[in-house]
Formats: C-alpha cells, structure tokens, sequence
C-alpha cells in the first residue's frame, strides 16, 4: 500500500481529523510567507519593526502602510487545489476541522467553514484599543481620513485602526486558541501541512495527537521540525497530495 492510499486509509477510519495549516498552503496560491514580504522597499526592515504592538505605536503609519502592501499582494491570490481539496475532505467528514496559521481568507474561498483562525484575518481592521469589546472590527471602506497619513481613527474612540492580525508578542485569541487545543486533544488523524512547526503553541498541537495514540500526517515539500514525529511524511506540495487523497478516498468508497 502507497503513502497516499495509507493517508486515505487513517482518515476512513477516524471519528475526528483534524488539519493545520501554515504558511506552505499559502504560498503555493502565490502569496509570500511574512519574511518574503520584506523585499524592495521594505528589505531594510526586521519584522519586529513592522508587526508588533510596540512598532505600531512609535509609528503607525509605517506598519499602516507595510500591512496595506501585504494586502496588495495577496489580492491576486486565489485557492489553489488544496484549497479545495480541504474543502472536499470536510464535505465528506462533517466534523474536520480546519486550524490555520494564515491570514488570508482561501480556505474560506474554497468552500470550507468553521475555519480557526489562530492568527486572525489581514481582511479586517480593529480599533487599536478595542474599545468597545475584543476585537472592535472596523471596516474602513465606510470612512474618510487622510489616507497618505497612515491609518484612520477608531470612529469610538479616536484610536489609530490596525489590522486584525496577531503580532509577535501577543497573545492568540483565547476562544480560538481553546478550541484547536482541545481538537488535537481529541483527534485520531491530525493533517499537518505547509507548517515549519517552529510557531508556538501551534506547532505542539501534533503532539499533542501523538501523546494520544494519533495518526499525525505531514504534507510538507521539506522537513520540518515536526517530521521525526509524523506518522506519515508526503513529501510534495499540498497541491499534489491533497487531491490525491480525495481521489482515493473516493475510489475506496
């Protein structure tokens, strides 16, 4: 029995799957991991300069402006075939469950629901405060500001409006984060994919299905420092393997 057969095998069998995914999954529909980004003009940058808290309040306009850049670039992007082969994967298993790392919104695109947002979502915007509750979602399409100033003002309270991402040193959201653990708590077969496994506390959901007894599968092009612990390791992009999977779970039913 092929790799890809074994996968479609432990996914039959299981009661919850469960997939997380990072970066890799994103890329492959052409857009740049967070440090590919930083090219051109923003090359000269360390990222905590441009996605921290801090960063943000010595200079607004400069982070505004690197986040409006990323959104620029991933408007192109569209879901790529493991996108939608997620997706497939969820309409035949009403309870996977997708956990992402990523900020853009292809998952969702492609069909799948109920996806868990570790990192939050570079579509919205939220008061810098939040002062009317975590978050306060802004959409500034209904404002007018300056917009060669930097970011608007909250309309509550005067903020500065930021985007609705998680930063390096801070904290995930809570309810988000209490969900994807108590999934890999109680998944038979965790999907990992396009994820380096080097991003806490994500990158210890995997064994956390493994201290259990689970089937942890890597779908990853390169080694990762979650590789000595798959199960299985289908070592070619997302893209590839995910639909075959699909195909023979398909052709097994």
């Amino acid at each position: 029995m092929n790799d890809i057969q074994q996968c479609a095998d432990y996914l039959r069998q299981a009661k919850q799957i469960t997939v997380l995914t990072g970066a890799g999954v994103s890329k492959e529909s052409g857009i740049p991991t967070f440090r590919d980004a930083l090219d051109g003009l923003w090359a000269r940058f360390d990222p905590t300069q441009l996605a921290t808290r801090q960063a943000f309040s010595a200079d607004p306009k400069l982070v505004w402006d690197f986040y409006e850049y990323r959104r620029d670039l991933m408007r192109p992007a569209e879901p790529n075939a493991g996108h939608f082969a997620l997706a497939a994967l969820q309409q035949r298993f009403s309870t996977m469950r997708i956990i992402t790392q990523n900020v853009d919104d292809l998952h969702e695109r492609a069909g799948s629901t109920d996806v868990i947002r570790l990192h939050g979502s570079i579509a919205y915007n939220k008061c810098a405060a939040d002062c009317q509750g975590s978050p306060t979602r802004i959409n500034v399409s209904q404002l007018t500001w300056n917009k060669s100033s930097g970011p608007p003002p909250c309309p509550y309270c005067g903020r500065p409006v930021r985007p609705d991402v998680v930063w390096f040193g801070e904290m995930l959201p809570r309810e988000a984060l209490e969900r994807a653990l108590e999934l890999a708590r109680q998944s038979d077969v965790m999907l990992v994919i396009g994820t380096s496994g080097m991003v806490s506390p994500s990158a210890e959901m995997p064994y956390l299905v493994k201290e259990h007894g689970g089937i942890m599968i890597e779908v990853n092009p390169e080694h990762s420092a979650i590789s000595r612990i798959a199960t299985l390791h289908l070592q070619e992009p997302s893209g590839v393997v995910l639909p075959q999977i699909v195909t023979a779970l398909l052709a097994g039913s």
